[in-house]
């Protein structure tokens, strides 16, 4: 069902510059994937941080444990009603890309995001942090409104049949909850 709805959704990526992204954070994005690593989760997993009015995150087809320089994107502006995003970077933008752009601009006490996508986690987490009530498409403006409506009340949320999404004022906070959170279902 996944792979039906991933066709449905789509959306435009114009590209700002395809230069490399000179953003301060990345060696922050950088450490975070190493750390991740240690835990078996480098495959299918997305970390964006604000900063200023953009968005820093990998982009499709990325490795967290293996990120370079050319791994990542800006994300300038996102327009939700034409589904288009504004970008700087090389590579192509992951599907999630518009609802962490989305998070990062709904709520000012957001700063970073780390999304793991892997459905053994989110089904030992089901039962313990708060989850998304319908199953939704990636990327989908619906979905960014479930999941803000679930982390009004906590900085981790798992979202139905795509993983778990942690959020924090900085990435060390994200990280902590993210590590706190995969030691009590080990």
């Amino acid at each position: 069902m996944f792979k039906d709805n991933l066709s449905k959704l789509s959306y435009q990526n114009f590209y700002v510059s395809k230069e490399e992204s000179n953003s301060p954070l990345i060696p922050q994005i950088v450490k975070t994937g190493k750390t991740l690593k240690k835990l078996g989760i480098t495959k299918d997993a997305v970390v964006s941080l604000k900063y200023g009015k953009r968005v820093l995150i990998n982009a499709k087809n990325t490795k967290l444990d293996e990120l370079k320089r050319e791994d990542f994107l800006e994300i300038v502006d996102f327009d939700p009603l034409k589904n288009v995003l504004l970008l700087i970077g090389p590579k192509e933008s992951k599907i999630d890309s518009s609802n962490h752009w989305m998070i990062h601009h709904a709520r000012d006490d957001v700063n970073a995001v780390i999304q793991i996508v892997n459905n053994s986690i989110a089904e030992k987490l089901a039962k313990k942090i708060p989850t998304t009530e319908n199953e939704r498409d990636p990327g989908s403006f619906e979905l960014t409104k479930e999941i803000l409506g679930k982390i009004r009340d906590s900085k981790k949320v798992v979202v139905r049949n795509q993983g778990v999404f942690f959020v924090g004022h900085s990435l060390i906070e994200a990280e902590e909850i993210l590590l706190k959170t995969y030691e009590e279902i080990q």
